[in-house]
């Protein structure tokens, strides 16, 4: 990816190294990420196992203070300009649209971090919260996303461009209609909406992709390969055989790896954020 010499988003906070007050258990990085991917094949849900993790109770919490990414650290500033330039590519395409986007926030955090969804650990890897509308990402995930098979700039991009595909859906109402619509289901029905979501995000993460390639020529010779690899590497069923376990598709919450790479080839060739209606195309 060219991404060095581009603009830097604002919209970063530094937290890491910093210890959020409260109660909670404490586990490495490494040992909250393989915590969760085990609930997660075994179908529990992903923000109760973050609460077991790292519960904690509001009332005893204090604000934390961030910093700016250093100008020496390669990773962070990285995330900085990929942020940059999903906030100049859905400016544009909800300026288009008649409608105003509200850039997200992004917070890199290591181990623990407060956010407006509570207490959350690394466990989960790059999350969104609904709530203050930011991204979280301990940047010690894309060690682990490279030994799964998603290793590259654009693999790290497409995880970025995943996470603000959420913020877009917070903006546009899905993700409300979505936590409605699962508060009344049963589980089963409840993880099909999670994985409609989530492969709509992975849509978004192409939809950015593909503008930012047409402005500015962002992607080389194998980018894009790069992030369908990461999309193939974190389907559930690739992370169920991975764990040696049986594929069961009752228990998905992200999509398969046919599915991740499906959408987000969708958003990488059309560039268009109606065709990512990936709802639309299910029969629950």
């Amino acid at each position: 990816m060219k991404w060095r010499g581009g603009r830097r988003s604002t919209n970063v906070e530094d937290r890491r190294g910093q210890q959020p007050r409260g109660r909670g258990l404490k586990l490495g990085g490494g040992a909250t990420i393989a915590v969760i991917v085990i609930g997660l094949l075994l179908g529990a849900d992903p923000m109760q196992m973050l609460n077991m993790l790292g519960n904690t109770d509001s009332a005893s919490t204090g604000s934390q203070s961030s910093q700016p990414v250093p100008k020496n650290d390669e990773q962070a500033q990285f995330v900085s300009v990929v942020l940059a330039d999903t906030e100049d590519v859905w400016n544009k395409l909800f300026t288009n649209s008649g409608e105003r986007y509200r850039e997200p926030g992004l917070v890199l955090f290591t181990g623990y971090v407060r956010s407006a969804c509570g207490m959350q650990s690394s466990a989960t890897g790059p999350f969104y919260c609904p709530g203050d509308s930011k991204v979280y990402i301990d940047l010690g995930f894309y060690r682990q996303l490279a030994q799964m098979g998603g290793a590259g700039d654009f693999a790290r991009a497409y995880v970025i461009g995943h996470e603000v595909g959420h913020h877009v859906q917070n903006l546009l109402g899905t993700s409300a209609e979505v936590q409605k619509k699962s508060r009344s289901s049963s589980k089963a029905v409840a993880n099909a909406l999670s994985v409609l979501q989530e492969l709509q995000a992975d849509c978004y993460a192409g939809v950015w992709a593909h503008h930012a390639e047409q402005d500015r020529n962002l992607l080389e010779e194998g980018d894009v390969e790069e992030g369908l690899a990461a999309a193939a590497a974190i389907g559930d069923d690739a992370l169920q055989k991975g764990a040696g376990r049986p594929v069961r598709p009752d228990a998905f919450t992200h999509g398969s790896s046919e599915q991740r790479v499906k959408w987000l080839k969708r958003g990488l060739r059309s560039g268009r954020a109606d065709l990512c209606n990936t709802f639309a195309e299910a029969s629950l």
